[in-house]
């Protein structure tokens, strides 16, 4: 007899999110056989997955495979492989362990690669200006287009683009897409990204005309502190062919080549730094549509170009993402006119204004004020600064090749004729456009306020590549920040494509850097020895990022990297640690480190260094494992065996001592397990809170650190402690910055002194995500969350309740489906409790979690620990 109510339960739940690889939108992906996966919907309790089908229709031929097993994240594609350009459709069937357990088919969604090959580009030719360029100047940006017809009703166009600069193309006199910074930063003479663009609807039979608009970007712009430009080229360019399929069949080619037209026009200068200068007086109407007259623009010609290094991205596009009304206009101490948008962001502005034509708009960023003026020294040589030149008429404007970090504008020179508000001026929101994963929120604003903070810094910095900071004249891939955040960063976006593609730059430019993983990625800063923290990203980044999505292929692609930087690259001394004479950050930003000094950390460099040596070998043996080699694996743990002992002997005295006991001397030995005796864990932890309690509970580490301090002390039961440094607002803390009234998460502890002032270093920036790495002990510990397997089928639950919370709630979208977690803490006698401990727990199907209750039963006996499989859960423990 068939259960009623469980097939309707089963019913209810649904396939939902299929993507291709880690893309959500699969238009012009890099791989012909791309791997498959989907989330579920819907709660039913205990559902496993027996088998699937996958359905795959290319151009009206339809295959089904099924196929036995529970797997439901990064299979394999069952067809031949697709060629490029080639579209496919494709649904998905679950099917549970019953008979009546199968899910609906999922809705169809398309998959289609750009082009795999450098021959399937055709004859286009990468080309730029006849226009004389000025090598040592900024660099104009350039107006490109080209004429062409179509005789037959248009079946299907794409239009396949890159530039040597960034880009933005326009058709018939529309945009195309809706990316910006286009093809974004990538180690470009290894890997240089193209998009692909579906633009059927933007063709038309007959005449027809492509423009694109290329700016410097980071391809021939400032970047870097020295004032250097022309990094990767000196001369803007376009590389592009448009493909159109029509009603008769065939196919027709539009390829860049010297037959296209260019110019200069309206945008004067648009430079990453320094901001864009707009003359709207210099606009040509319909420069991208037909029938424009173009005889007075300059010709073109072709440039050499690798066309092997094309590659489809791996990450999603930068985009607008979110628009921030503001929220005043006021006057700065010396009577200049001052918007606020009331978050530090990243992006741009859009300005509806009228006024008269010639006169210029100047507008100013900056993150923070100071004196009452807006503060520009943060930004050291960056000018920040946008020019917008009027036309005489009602226009609207915003800037195309550069982008800013700011909450507050200094406006000067705006018209009389328009009223400075809300409607004539609107913060434009730009970021890499990930899918957001992570939600938190707990019963405490000021930790809400904190955990939004470290959002808007990880939007703000994840824009093409994770870069420190986005405001000054930095804005660089620096490693050892994403060595610190990626945990958190795993949990609060999709970061998988992201990461992967920055990764893969990353071994390129350790390759060619003698195996020793630079300091940033893309690389711009020339050779150099590599560094602890920075450098063992080769090895802990894919590591993390395993643990979140569990992407082997992905992990094999790192393999190489991690292993030439522990068995190559690592400058090591006579007994195989750190040579005591390379360079070290060490525990770079430590709270004691002098404002000129950033590096002056009152823990030893090389401690900090021998300690993620081990830590980086220890990773390097479980990738090993988990990549099936055993003997590799095996190696590497007689190796972490070793090279512990040896740092035992360097650092650590017989009764368990560290030569440095500070928190950070203290939290790398506990928190990698670097201790000869168990007593030992138990004296470092107790001597690690009596150092925090003796500081007031005020925050000691730095960038080594910092992120490890709260795990660390957690492992050892110390998870009060911590709730006591997390909860204090005085300097240095993490809510000091949201007393200070902080919308973003600092660089330095005291970015801004208590006393409204800024830091007078000169490395101040208001908007940097490695501090914020205290989210994912938030969300692993207030929220509970975190993966007890690679990839999230098995998670854990584990809620340390503390620090006067009385709720909370995490959320993670898994590669299965929506995972939950919220608690309460109540007042009551129930059971004889005086502390009721509420828990729910929600669990995606074909996954199941690990539970561990804090407190006793509210009643009579019960496990401490449980497991439990889909579906929602219930659980009351008295805490006292």
């Amino acid at each position: 007899m068939v259960n009623i109510a469980h097939h309707r339960a089963t019913m209810s739940l649904s396939v939902s999110q299929v993507s291709f690889e880690h893309h959500r939108a699969a238009l012009g992906i890099g791989e012909s056989t791309p791997r498959i996966s989907w989330r579920f919907n819907g709660t039913v309790s205990n559902w496993w997955q027996s088998a699937y089908d996958i359905e795959i229709n290319r151009g009206g031929h339809i295959e089904t495979y099924h196929t036995k097993s529970s797997d439901s994240v990064l299979v394999p594609w069952p067809g031949e492989p697709l060629e490029s350009g080639e579209e496919a459709t494709v649904r998905v069937k679950s099917f549970g362990r019953h008979r009546h357990d199968n899910t609906p088919w999922s809705d169809p969604v398309s998959v289609e690669p750009g082009l795999l090959s450098p021959e399937d580009w055709q004859s286009a030719e990468a080309i730029v200006s006849d226009r004389a360029t000025e090598v040592n100047s900024t660099h104009r940006p350039i107006y490109f287009r080209k004429d062409f017809s179509v005789d037959e009703e248009v079946l299907a166009a794409r239009l396949y683009i890159t530039a040597l600069g960034v880009y933005e193309a326009h058709l018939n006199g529309q945009r195309v897409g809706d990316l910006v910074l286009a093809p974004g930063w990538q180690s470009y003479a290894y890997r240089h990204e193209y998009n692909t663009y579906d633009v059927t609807d933007l063709l038309q039979t007959g005449d027809n005309a492509i423009g694109v608009t290329v700016g410097e970007g980071w391809w021939a712009g400032n970047i870097g502190f020295s004032g250097n430009r022309n990094i990767y080229g000196d001369t803007l360019g376009v590389l592009c062919l448009l493909s159109v399929t029509t009603s008769n069949g065939t196919k027709t080619f539009i390829p860049s080549d010297g037959t296209w037209k260019s110019s200069t026009g309206p945008i004067v200068a648009s430079e990453i730094y320094h901001g864009e200068k707009y003359d709207s007086t210099q606009e040509f109407e319909g420069w991208d549509s037909p029938g424009f007259d173009a005889t007075e623009w300059l010709g073109t010609h072709a440039v050499d170009f690798d066309k092997s290094v094309l590659a489809a991205p791996d990450a999603p596009p930068v985009r607008r993402i979110e628009e921030r009304k503001l929220e005043n206009v006021f006057s700065s101490a010396s009577g200049k006119t001052v918007l606020d948008f009331g978050q530090n962001l990243v992006g741009w502005l859009r300005v509806r204004v009228k006024g008269p034509r010639g006169s210029t708009i100047t507008f100013v960023h900056t993150e923070v004020m100071e004196n009452g003026e807006v503060a520009t020294r943060p930004l050291r040589t960056a000018k920040a600064t946008d020019k917008l030149i009027l036309s005489g008429e009602d226009q609207e404007w915003e800037p195309s090749f550069t982008f800013h970090g700011f909450r507050y504008v200094q406006v000067e020179g705006w018209p009389a004729e328009t009223e400075l508000n809300a409607d004539s001026i609107t913060a434009i929101v730009v970021n890499t456009d990930m899918e957001p994963t992570g939600f938190f929120n707990c019963s405490n604003p000021l930790l809400n306020k904190l955990h939004e903070n470290i959002i808007w810094s990880m939007r703000g910095n994840f824009l093409s590549i994770p870069t420190d900071c986005p405001q000054r004249d930095e804005r660089l891939g620096w490693t050892g920040d994403i060595n610190a955040f990626a945990r958190t960063a795993n949990f609060i976006y999709n970061t998988a494509g992201f990461l992967r593609g920055w990764l893969k730059d990353a071994y390129k430019e350790q390759v060619a850097n003698n195996y020793a993983l630079p300091f940033v990625i893309p690389n711009i800063l020339g050779p150099s020895g590599g560094a602890a923290v920075w450098s063992d990203a080769i090895v802990s980044v894919p590591w993390a990022l395993f643990q979140t999505y569990g992407d082997k292929g992905m992990l094999l692609e790192q393999y190489p990297g991690a292993q030439d930087w522990i068995d190559r690259g690592l400058p090591r001394n006579e007994v195989g640690l750190w040579n005591r004479s390379a360079f070290q950050f060490g525990d770079w930003l430590d709270p004691k480190a002098p404002a000129d000094s950033p590096g002056a950390a009152t823990t030893s460099t090389s401690l900090v260094a021998d300690a993620y040596l081990i830590h980086s070998t220890e990773l390097l043996a479980n990738i090993s494992s988990y990549l099936s080699l055993p003997k590799n694996a095996a190696q590497y743990a007689r190796d972490r065996e070793r090279l512990t002992r040896l740092f035992q002997s360097a650092w650590i005295t017989r009764n368990g001592i560290v030569a440095n006991e500070t928190q950070t001397g203290l939290t790398l030995p506990l928190y990698f397990k670097l201790f000869a005796k168990p007593q030992h864990y138990t004296s470092a932890t107790d001597r690690l809170t009596k150092i925090i309690a003796k500081n007031d509970y005020k925050v000691g580490t730095g960038f080594a650190g910092t992120h490890l301090l709260g795990h660390a002390l957690t492992e050892y039961d110390a998870a009060d402690t911590f709730y006591k440094m997390l909860l204090n607002e005085e300097v240095p803390g993490w809510l000091f910055q949201v007393i200070m009234n902080g919308t973003t998460t600092w660089e330095r502890w005291d970015s801004m002194l208590p006393n409204g002032s800024v830091n007078p270093g000169e490395m101040t920036s208001f908007n940097h995500y490695a501090v914020g790495s205290v989210g994912s002990w938030m969300h692993e510990n207030i929220g509970g969350l975190s993966p007890a397997e690679p990839g999230w089928r098995r998670f854990n639950v584990s809620v340390k309740p503390g620090g006067g919370l009385t709720s909370a709630e995490a959320r993670f979208l898994s590669p299965y489906g929506l995972v939950q977690a919220r608690w309460t803490v109540e007042k009551g006698q129930k059971g004889g409790c005086k502390e009721v401990f509420k828990l729910a727990v929600t669990v995606p199907a074909n996954s199941e979690a690990v539970v561990s209750l804090p407190g006793r039963p509210v009643r009579g006996r019960g496990d401490d620990e449980v497991v439990v499989g889909s579906g929602v859960h219930h659980f009351d423990r008295c805490l006292k």
